[in-house]
């Protein structure tokens, strides 16, 4: 099954409709090409295809570190750099909501519990997550005898959908439908002002199943690209 989203839409090119909208404040980079801070995470995404706009992108790669681009096909060369790594990822969309009708207490999560977020996706590796990802919002999380234990939120925002990330659980309190009640935390408010959600994973994640079962159906085919400087 397929999503009724029109070909060619900002999802196309998630990162660069990202920072140049509702993430703009946490851009570095100018009109040729823009990354989140490094301290946020590691996407960046060149303007376009032209030699001027690849140069810029490459000179955001970092001196130590790598630079991720996301989008449909393979990403151009950048001067100077080297890929890392180039991996598919799937991307998926939701426009309705499954809800699996079970309560779990939730609490919103925010500059207070950096800590304990940067610590739980360390553990868990959910994607990237550095020490400021929550600062791109909508992070809610499950608490245990006081310890963060579960957590979900969100990270590129285009213009009519926001993605869903960082879903993760602590190993020794999996099972318990966390990560579905956490997901479907972030995603009800979304759908309920008129946005859909989408997200992406690797195609051998196991956890396909629980996102077709909340709404969630196959839209592209990704390519996710990691550049290192030469």
């Amino acid at each position: 099954m397929t999503d009724p989203t029109p070909a060619a839409t900002p999802l196309d090119r998630p990162v660069w409709h990202s920072l140049t909208g509702r993430h703009a404040a946490l851009a570095i980079g100018d009109a040729r090409a823009l990354r989140f801070r490094p301290d946020v995470n590691l996407f960046g995404a060149a303007a376009d295809a032209s030699p001027e706009a690849l140069t810029a992108l490459a000179a955001l790669v970092p001196a130590q570190g790598v630079l991720a681009t996301v989008g449909i096909g393979a990403a151009p060369p950048l001067p100077g750099t080297v890929v890392e790594a180039e991996r598919r990822l799937d991307q998926m969309v939701a426009t309705r909501l499954n809800r699996a009708g079970r309560t779990i207490d939730l609490v919103p999560l925010g500059a207070a519990d950096a800590a304990e977020m940067f610590e739980l996706a360390t553990l868990t590796t959910p994607g990237p997550f550095f020490p400021n990802t929550y600062l791109q919002g909508g992070y809610v999380g499950v608490r245990r005898r006081g310890r963060l234990v579960a957590m979900a939120g969100e990270r590129m925002k285009l213009p009519g959908f926001t993605e869903v990330s960082a879903v993760c659980t602590h190993p020794d309190h999996r099972g318990q439908g966390y990560a579905r009640a956490l997901m479907e935390a972030v995603i009800a408010p979304r759908l309920e002002r008129g946005e859909g959600v989408f997200l992406h994973h690797y195609p051998d994640n196991p956890a396909v199943a629980l996102y077709r079962s909340m709404g969630f159906v196959s839209r592209a085919a990704m390519t996710l690209t990691l550049f290192a400087r030469a």
